[in-house]
């Protein structure tokens, strides 16, 4: 999982870095496990945008990821090791004793030929997922979910991990990769292990087009606008906030530093026991 430089013998290969996909061992995926994907290019069902500087990018296929883990106490055979276009860390093909195949996030550590399980029940090993309450303290784990048996949402980035604190009666509490110290369900499932391709963060684009095939599209910054289209436009030379000393803001006013965005209503607020910026 090691990143590779090109010569800059053009100059889109300047600064350009790309992951040698040496674990790799797959280049076609599942046939069973894949389904097209549709694109939005960041529009609601009323055709308006909603998310911005989105749109083109490649073709993809989507991968069916089993984010639930819950054939427990079947133990499942690692195939294959594949690279997955809808996600920065890479996927394991999974095959149970049933002859039901699965992908799963790969664990960084976690080879061709291992064999996994879930399960409260289970070894101790990386990829192996079991509930929050059977896991020793201290242990990196991924993947987690924040309801019992909805699937796993927190930490599913390349190279990512959080670290299980404890147990305190019924909760468990976990130190993610913000810093943010929260509390989850004891009964929660969650993998051992840290997250696939952990020199994903080195990685270099190089170039404007790459992000293209990425479907990102350009973003203008508020400063080279003009004052109609963003409060920050306008000026003589390169002026803040259109001339004057105005804080920052978004395009439609909202302030850009300092605001406090999250609800003070919020219900799992209690759940989170240090903030990430504490």
């Amino acid at each position: 999982m090691a990143t590779r430089t090109l010569k800059p013998i053009t100059p889109g290969t300047r600064f350009y870095s790309v992951s040698t996909f040496e674990e790799i061992t797959a280049s076609k995926p599942e046939k069973s496990l894949i389904e097209p994907l549709r694109k939005s290019g960041g529009r609601n069902n009323t055709g308006r945008i909603t998310s911005r500087h989105r749109g083109g990018g490649h073709k993809r296929m989507y991968r069916k990821i089993d984010f639930k883990r819950n054939k427990t106490g079947m133990k499942a055979t690692v195939m294959t090791i594949e690279y997955d276009p809808n996600r920065t860390c890479r996927i394991a093909l999974l095959q149970y004793e049933d002859g039901e195949k699965r992908y799963i996030l790969a664990p960084d550590k976690v080879k061709v030929g291992d064999v996994l399980m879930s399960g409260a029940g289970s070894e101790l090993r990386d990829g192996n997922a079991m509930p929050l309450r059977s896991i020793p303290v201290g242990m990196f784990v991924h993947n987690i979910e924040m309801k019992p048996g909805k699937g796993g949402q927190m930490v599913r980035s390349a190279g990512t991990s959080a670290q299980f604190v404890g147990v305190d009666g019924d909760r468990a509490q976990l130190k993610l990769p913000s810093g943010e110290i929260r509390m989850v369900p004891a009964e929660c499932m969650a993998t051992l292990g840290v997250v696939s391709n952990t020199t994903h963060e080195n990685i270099l684009y190089g170039k404007a087009g790459r992000k293209r095939w990425l479907g990102v599209r350009p973003l203008t910054r508020g400063m080279a606008r003009n004052p109609i289209d963003h409060p920050n436009g306008g000026g003589e030379g390169r002026s803040k906030s259109g001339g004057g000393r105005k804080h920052p803001r978004s395009p439609w006013g909202q302030l850009a530093k300092g605001q406090k965005t999250r609800s003070k209503k919020k219900a799992s607020s209690e759940m989170i026991i240090r903030r990430r910026n504490a």
